[in-house]
């Protein structure tokens, strides 16, 4: 979503703080009978007072004036309808949704999921496994027969049978054939949480108990642990291992070939682009995209990659499953401290297993929380509506769908949910292919999962009422965008296209808008002080640009440079002369660079034309038609305000 930045006074600061000043909430002003509170305007001031610079601003009394402006402007947004806008609607929504998940999610579970996924990060571990394939939904017998096949095979692995001969045999895994089960190097976020966790909870040459995932039951022996290597960004120069042993031959002389090359000084990059038949990665100098271990499919390669020490080392030739290889290392990227991965973990958090967690974690509570309280007549007729088809995927809403109105449960006692609504959810359901039988069981599997999303929704939908700030913070953004549609409307693309006015306003303040002295000529710059002592010879002899460039820059080599056009006298494209008059001026060297100017012409201090002043003008404009517009808008509404009110909050604040 977009976020405008807006300038509101000093009054949209979205990351709300702590609130020490204790006031007694009172109406202190209304617009046109609207009350407005002194809680607000207290958090506001006291909120943006360490932001203002001039200490005018922090007078209360000019405060309240700059508060109360700021809400007639909102008030006029709303009176000309602009809250109703589709596009404003929609980015407040979705500001809505990216806030709420501070909310919607459970804090301490995150945190604690963030720091066990970094300690895991800090280690790699090779294992292999044999999966015993079961379905999430299977019925308990045959999740109960694939867990006592997965205990079997692992009293004879632990009897001493190798493990790779029974991943073979018996592993469901499609790979096992040809990997023996062999699962390389990982670390975190490489496998499913409940395999991952297994894994990193089993000694190093031992074998888990069965450990269970949506594939089902694995037995996982992890084969060694090692410190996490990192990332490494590198390039390489592959030739294919070939057919044949002829072709063979030729992708190893090819590579011995390139290496004498590399040898001899010659570009990797080029190389690359010549020789490599990686096609992928041949057009970018053998560039790959950053890895850690296991992230492809050859650990020769890897192996390779990371064993090199230092940026731009190069390997020697090596053979890996695919081919034959030289690498080149470009950058190694060590692991990172916490705080620097934290919000990458936490957004893969939300993405994997681990997110299962932490809903269930908040669901748990919402339903401490909530009451929840449910018709069993009205649920005995929805559950009597299903059939043997739902296991099918072939079952129907029936056809009178509109009439089912009765209340299925109501949440603490204020929000009524309709049986329409859990039948629609179970219809949506069927595609989750469930296996619990018998149907009243498999109604009180889906009852529990629909409670648990209406609870999150009804948490969601007050999240103002339960969190202060989280309210505090829609209102202000609310307001924000509200104010940058009217400003956009009223002020700013006013100033843009009222030609008439802009003009006017213009001549009215042209003393504001004026150049300083200015040289017109050309301006010449050089690294080397014998070259522009060249120019300057050849200006006196009024030679032109052209021709001093043409003598001087030479061989393909550009000693010389010219800038032609009027300069401002102080503005840094001019180098600080001695003298701007008219003539050819003194070599200065400023840093590296020799300067000399041939100037035509000194220009005096002069006023800039409209077109020239523009921006600035339409700035000013801009400041000055929002400026009259708020005493324009304190006379279309009534404001009243309540001066016993405001003493009280000022001697407050006083204190």
């Amino acid at each position: 979503m977009k976020f405008r930045n807006v300038l509101l006074g000093m009054f949209l600061a979205l990351n709300s703080a702590g609130h020490a000043q204790e006031i007694k909430k009172e109406v202190l002003f209304t617009i046109d009978e609207k009350p407005y509170y002194t809680d607000e305007f207290v958090r506001v001031y006291k909120k943006n007072l360490d932001l203002v610079k001039d200490d005018s601003q922090k007078d209360l009394n000019q405060y309240l004036d700059l508060f109360i402006g700021y809400k007639l402007k909102v008030a006029k947004a709303n009176k000309l309808g602009l809250q109703d806008g589709v596009a404003y609607q929609n980015e407040l929504r979705s500001y809505r949704t990216q806030l709420s998940r501070n909310y919607t999610t459970d804090t301490k579970v995150t945190k604690e999921l963030i720091n066990e996924a970094y300690q895991r990060s800090l280690k790699e571990i090779k294992a292999s496994h044999i999966l015993f394939s079961v379905d999430e939904n299977a019925a308990p017998a045959d999740t109960l027969k694939a867990y006592n096949q997965a205990m079997e095979i692992r009293k004879r692995a632990l009897a001493g049978e190798s493990f790779e001969s029974l991943a073979m045999q018996y592993s469901q895994d499609p790979s096992a054939k040809d990997n023996k089960g062999n699962l390389g190097w990982f670390s975190v976020f490489r496998m499913v949480y409940p395999f991952e966790t297994a894994a990193y909870k089993t000694p190093k040459g031992s074998i888990s108990m069965p450990a269970r995932t949506r594939f089902g039951y694995h037995l996982i022996k992890v084969e060694d642990i090692r410190d996490n290597r990192g990332q490494v960004t590198v390039a390489h120069i592959m030739t294919l291992n070939g057919q044949n042993p002829i072709e063979a031959a030729a992708a190893k002389a090819t590579i011995e070939d390139v290496y004498k090359k590399l040898k001899q000084g010659e570009s990797f990059e080029v190389l690359a682009q010549q020789f490599s038949q990686d096609k992928s990665s041949s057009g970018k100098g053998g560039a790959l995209q950053r890895f850690g271990s296991g992230e492809l499919s050859s650990e020769i390669f890897e192996n390779v990659a990371f064993s090199l020490k230092e940026q731009e080392q190069i390997s020697e030739p090596f053979q890996s499953e695919f081919g034959w290889h030289i690498i080149k290392l470009l950058e190694k990227h060590p692991i990172k401290p916490l705080e620097e991965v934290e919000a990458d973990f936490d957004a893969k958090i939300r993405k994997d297993d681990r997110s299962k967690l932490i809903s269930a974690s908040l669901n748990e509570k919402l339903r401490k929380k909530y009451i929840v309280k449910r018709n069993e007549k009205v649920y005995a007729k929805a559950v009597a509506l299903l059939n043997d088809k739902y296991y099918k995927n072939e079952w129907e809403l029936p056809t009178d769908l509109k009439n089912f109105n009765e209340t299925l449960l109501v949440i603490n006692k204020d929000k009524e949910v309709n049986v329409r609504a859990f039948l629609s959810y179970m219809f949506g359901q069927q595609k989750q292919n469930m296996g619990v039988k018998p149907l009243p069981k498999l109604a009180d599997k889906l009852y529990g999962k629909f409670v648990e999303e209406q609870l999150s929704a009804y948490y969601n939908d007050n999240l103002e009422k339960e969190f202060p700030e989280f309210s505090y913070v829609m209102d202000e953004y609310r307001d924000g965008l509200l104010l940058f549609d009217l400003m956009e409307k009223e002020i700013w693309q006013k100033a843009k296209t009222d030609t008439i006015g802009l003009q006017k306003f213009y001549e009215l303040n042209k003393s504001k808008y004026q150049w300083k002295e200015r040289i017109q000529g050309n301006v010449f710059s050089s690294t080397k002080a014998d070259v522009i002592k060249k120019v300057q010879q050849y200006l006196k002899k009024k030679k032109s640009a052209d021709y001093i460039k043409e003598q001087l820059n030479k061989d393909g080599k550009v000693d010389v440079m010219v800038k032609t056009g009027v300069f401002e006298i102080g503005a840094d494209g001019l180098p600080k002369l001695k003298s701007y008059e008219k003539g050819i001026s003194e070599i200065v060297q400023e840093g590296n660079y020799y300067f000399v100017a041939a100037i035509d012409a000194k220009l005096p201090v002069s006023d800039k034309t409209l077109e020239e002043a523009r921006g600035r003008v339409i700035n000013d404009y801009q400041q000055y038609l929002e400026q009259h517009w708020v005493d324009e808008l304190k006379k279309e509404f009534s404001i009243k305000i309540n001066d016993a009110t405001f003493a009280r909050v000022k001697s407050e604040l006083n204190k």
